[in-house]
């Protein structure tokens, strides 16, 4: 009887296992499509960019313009939404004179393919921020990262020269935070694991790191983490009353980015 249920029990957990690798990038990345044709209606100035990627796929990204640009932001945004939502945080930045990019991940908004896994990932932010750095001299580009985001613009930040980095509700490790979800699904199969702390150190821009201490997605110690991992190189500021969404809207934030950005 004791080897029929542990047979049962090694079966479900099998089949459970195999439902969350096939679907894994489904869980992370909350994608959804806009028509090719569909318009922008954003009302300050903005240039609708598509950037070929490594495999010939064609990335989304809208580049909204300052009167009088000091430089540019590049930001990742979060694992869900699209250009049509995220653009609109667009005016907080150029109201502070700089320019911002922001990126439809592929399978999001107007851009092209299917996510597969991190490589390819980091593949395509790669290709569009050297595409980007042809307009703007590094000394004067910020990466910017929003949750899922921050793991990718902190390796990005890791391999370029950037002016700063800046990370909204980072994670300490992706592995770390996804166990928390499924603890039974092995590290070795995930697809993602976008380690953060590892990536972090070599980052040579300043560091600014904000975080909602009610975020309770993405819990706030991991940017304590990621603070003390730093040793005091980075500026990490908590946002008392902010949970995961709408980070951009905050006033503390706007408050410290605009002595960041001027």
């Amino acid at each position: 009887m004791a080897i029929i249920l542990l047979g049962f029990f090694v079966i479900i957990y099998v089949i459970t296992v195999s439902y969350v690798y096939f679907n894994q990038v489904g869980m992370v990345f909350q994608s959804s499509r806009l028509p090719k044709d569909y318009k922008f209606g954003y009302y300050q100035k903005f240039e609708e960019l598509n950037i070929k990627s490594f495999d010939g796929i064609k990335l989304n990204g809208l580049l909204f313009k300052a009167d009088d640009s000091k430089g540019l932001i590049f930001y990742l945004h979060g694992n869900a939404g699209t250009l049509e939502t995220w653009g609109r945080i667009a005016g907080i930045y150029t109201h502070l004179g700089y320019d911002i990019f922001i990126l439809d991940y592929r399978s999001f908004g107007k851009s092209e393919g299917e996510i597969q896994n991190e490589e390819q990932l980091n593949k395509d932010v790669s290709i569009v921020y050297k595409t980007l750095a042809k307009s703007y001299p590094e000394n004067k580009i910020i990466i910017a990262g929003y949750s899922i985001g921050s793991g990718l613009a902190t390796i990005l930040a890791s391999e370029n020269k950037p002016k700063a980095l800046i990370l909204q509700a980072p994670y300490y490790s992706f592995t770390e935070l996804s166990s928390s979800r499924v603890p039974f699904f092995p590290n070795f199969m995930k697809k993602f694991s976008l380690e953060t702390f590892e990536y972090l150190p070599k980052v040579k821009a300043p560091i600014y790191i904000f975080h909602g201490m009610k975020d309770q997605l993405i819990p706030y110690e991991n940017s304590v983490r990621l603070n003390e991992l730093l040793k005091g190189k980075a500026q990490y500021y908590p946002l008392k009353d902010q949970d995961h969404i709408g980070m951009n809207e905050n006033v503390g934030f706007q408050d410290q980015l605009k002595i960041i950005l001027e």
